[in-house]
């Protein structure tokens, strides 16, 4: 029985994001996961200073998380993904505590905000695919008690994604509107990185 993946070893996953996990096993690419050990946070902050905007932070720490692990892996296909939102002109991070997850979907509430995933494909610790889609998301204007049992019954979820969301559990109850690709606002470009495999041979065409 021929198989859509043909390539002789699995992708290599950067990354330890779940949802990145079950998006590649949703559509049937093998894959191994081996995270990147790197500093986001180090990372964001020279290229916060030097006023790149979401995008392009959202690529370069998807390369920096490829070629990170192609490194150590030079004969694997590595995939590094990032996710960062834009809102008013500010790229907002990850919230720090309840009380910032709180002021987050404050500021959101009522306003259509950017989701900029990145992706890059790393092969002998170079580059040899990368992509950045954008997805538009739409808040509903929401009220302080919701707020309030919203963060309450997420739990630390409110902190592990910027806006304080998940659009695959509670968030979705956040917004009114979304434009862009499911896979996108996931977080992992997933149309155009199976359009690269297709074209790169791992992938039946």
């Amino acid at each position: 029985m021929t198989e859509l993946w043909c390539s002789a070893a699995p992708l290599v996953l950067a990354s330890k994001s779940a949802t990145r996990q079950r998006l590649l096993a949703a559509a049937g690419i093998p894959f191994e996961t081996r995270p990147a050990a790197i500093d986001e946070r180090e990372l964001e902050v020279p290229l916060l200073a030097s006023g790149a905007g979401a995008a392009k932070v959202a690529l370069e720490l998807s390369r920096a998380k490829a070629l990170q692990v192609s490194a150590a892996m030079p004969d694997r296909l590595v995939i590094g993904a990032d996710q960062t939102l834009s809102f008013e002109g500010r790229v907002l991070g990850k919230p720090a505590s309840f009380d910032a997850a709180v002021e987050q979907l404050k500021a959101l509430s009522g306003h259509t905000h950017e989701l900029c995933s990145g992706c890059c494909v790393a092969r002998e610790n170079v580059i040899v695919f990368e992509t950045v889609r954008v997805a538009r998301l739409s808040c509903r204007r929401f009220s302080g008690d919701f707020i309030e049992a919203y963060v309450r019954q997420a739990g630390e979820a409110v902190l592990s994604s910027a806006g304080a969301y998940q659009l695959e559990g509670l968030g979705i109850h956040l917004f009114e509107a979304i434009e862009g690709d499911h896979a996108t606002i996931l977080g992992l470009p997933l149309l155009p990185l199976l359009k690269f495999l297709r074209g790169e041979g791992s992938l039946l065409s």
